[in-house]
């Protein structure tokens, strides 16, 4: 027969054990809290108050209220103004703006005349989804921007159709094509996922099949031994790289404008960065569950923060902070930066040495925690 007592004390011993593995609990408690907080707060899918510069010498007041009806409409904000066009579209490679909006010096001369001028609107379509939003308001903006300069003596120029046309340029991604920003983005959370996990798994099989005695017994030094597990790892990287980039070409027909050494050079040192993570989490968990537990851990902010499925400026300023102390979120814009824009190392360079620092720190930790294992 069946015994309540022998059942509940089974529970009870699964609940002591479970208690003893505080990792494993922290995780079960900490992971709804993290996707709860980032869902609830951080993603927005309707991004705001994206950055944009204006190219105008046209002081006019029809010039301004266009320039001020955009910013009215909450989807563009004015970093700079007046400024070359050179300039502006230095910025949009950069992608320190997401528009550039160029008005034509003889906007308001043009439209007192009636002649519909054309207004520019240079959008960065890396990632369509960021900027489809606003793109789509600039559909009322022919309709409302000048409603309260065409009176008066001006109010004929005021009929159905709009004053002016507004022409809208997706550089980058003409077509707006998804994958073009999906594919890429791809190479970074793959590899953050595999290269992470792999070195996490790698030093605890060490300890749970009883030959991590025999490599603390050795004269090899920690830093040796974290080059050492990590080198075969960087090659397995790019082993999974010329398969992703082999369906990025064959399959999804994404372009690569750059240098592919340049490329590949940056993903050495985004691939560097995770398998330091990996070893540090290895230094940490006592066992494969929990080394899966500490990467899941990481990965799923990294995927969420990073701009990979939502667009990063949608998200608040802690989020974007958030975001910008992890390595995908710089090796994303990187990786579309080479094979979407043709940006060179002197672009990249803002991007890079933030993974450099991110490799330090990991690595550092590494080998702290290594170095205590010996005792």
């Amino acid at each position: 027969m069946q015994s309540l007592a022998r059942t509940f004390a089974i529970a009870l011993k699964e609940v002591q054990q479970m208690l003893r593995d505080r990792l494993t609990f922290a995780m079960a408690v900490g992971v709804p809290i993290l996707q709860l907080v980032l869902f609830g707060y951080a993603i927005n899918t309707d991004p705001k108050g994206l950055p944009a510069a204006v190219v105008s010498q046209d002081a006019s007041p029809m010039a301004r209220s266009v320039v001020a009806a955009l910013q009215t409409s909450g989807y563009f904000r004015i970093v700079e103004s007046g400024i070359a066009e050179s300039r502006g579209d230095a910025l949009l490679q950069r992608g320190d703006i997401q528009f550039l909006i160029v008005v034509p010096d003889d906007f308001g001369a043009r439209i007192v005349r009636g002649e519909r001028p054309s207004l520019l609107i240079a959008a960065d379509a890396t990632d369509p989804s960021a900027s489809g939003n606003a793109l789509a308001a600039l559909n009322q903006l022919g309709s409302t921007a000048l409603a309260r300069d065409l009176r008066g003596p001006l109010a004929a120029l005021a009929p159905t159709a709009p004053p002016f046309d507004v022409r809208i340029q997706r550089r980058y991604n003409p077509e707006g094509l998804t994958r073009y920003n999906i594919v890429p983005g791809l190479i970074g959370t793959i590899l953050t996922m595999t290269m992470v996990m792999l070195t996490s798994l790698a030093m605890t099989r060490e300890r749970e099949r009883g030959t991590m005695e025999n490599l603390l017994a050795t004269p090899v030094r920690p830093f040796e031994v974290m080059v050492g597990k990590i080198l075969p790892y960087v090659v397995l990287g790019y082993v999974q790289l010329g398969v992703i980039l082999g369906a990025a070409f064959l399959l999804f027909e994404v372009p690569m404008v750059g240098s592919a050494a340049l490329l590949l050079a940056m993903i050495g040192v985004f691939m560097l960065a995770n398998l330091g993570v990996g070893f540090t989490f290895s230094t940490l968990a006592k066992n494969q569950l929990q080394a899966l537990q500490l990467t899941f851990f990481f990965f799923l902010p990294s995927m969420l923060l990073s701009g990979f499925m939502f667009p990063f400026r949608g998200m608040p300023q802690w989020a974007q902070h958030l975001g910008e102390a992890l390595p995908l979120t710089h090796f994303l814009r990187i990786v579309r930066g080479v094979m979407l824009k043709g940006s060179g190392a002197a672009e990249l360079l803002p991007e890079l040495w933030p993974m450099l620092a991110f490799l330090a720190a990991a690595g550092g930790v590494a080998l702290l925690r290594y170095r205590r294992t010996l005792d």
